[in-house]
């Protein structure tokens, strides 16, 4: 019976399922795949699906679902030469970090600093930082947003 919904569901609904698969994959030939596939899929898991109405929402929801793992899995991957040829000497890491360290003393306020560390490195909650400093735990997340924020744009006008 389920899948008797799910097979309705399918044949009446394919035209539409695979607009969703096209808006998500520009290629129309890997979208009807994405759509067999995940009628395929669905079909052998035999759910127990009560309404064709449940049916076609599970369809959308598992054609919309493959498209995007599958654009994902298409994703180019960076060419070797892309790639840096050797990781950082030890002496360049440490000029890093203590750059970092210096636009961290001279850019952040002493809040956003103890929030960064804590957070960053005592590996603590934002519920727990809000309580030590008498904060909301919404303060203390913007404080640690402008404070990233921050450093972000101090490094972008180092470059």
């Amino acid at each position: 019976m389920a899948n008797d919904f799910l097979t309705d569901a399918f044949i009446r609904l394919r035209q539409k399922l695979k607009g969703i698969s096209v808006r998500v994959l520009p290629d129309p030939t890997g979208a009807e795949d994405v759509l067999q596939d995940s009628f395929v899929r669905l079909w052998q898991k035999r759910y127990p699906l009560q309404s064709e109405q449940e049916a076609e929402a599970l369809l959308a929801r598992t054609v919309r679902n493959a498209s995007l793992n599958e654009r994902r899995r298409r994703r180019p991957v960076p060419l070797e030469a892309d790639v840096a040829e050797a990781p950082p000497d030890v002496e360049d890491r440490e000029k890093a970090y203590a750059a970092m360290h210096r636009k961290i003393e001279s850019e952040l306020t002493e809040t956003q600093r103890y929030i960064l560390e804590e957070k960053e490195y005592g590996g603590r909650t934002l519920e727990e930082i809000a309580r030590e400093l008498g904060m909301e735990p919404a303060a203390v997340r913007m404080q640690l947003s402008r404070a990233r924020k921050t450093l972000r744009n101090a490094l972008k006008d180092d470059r």
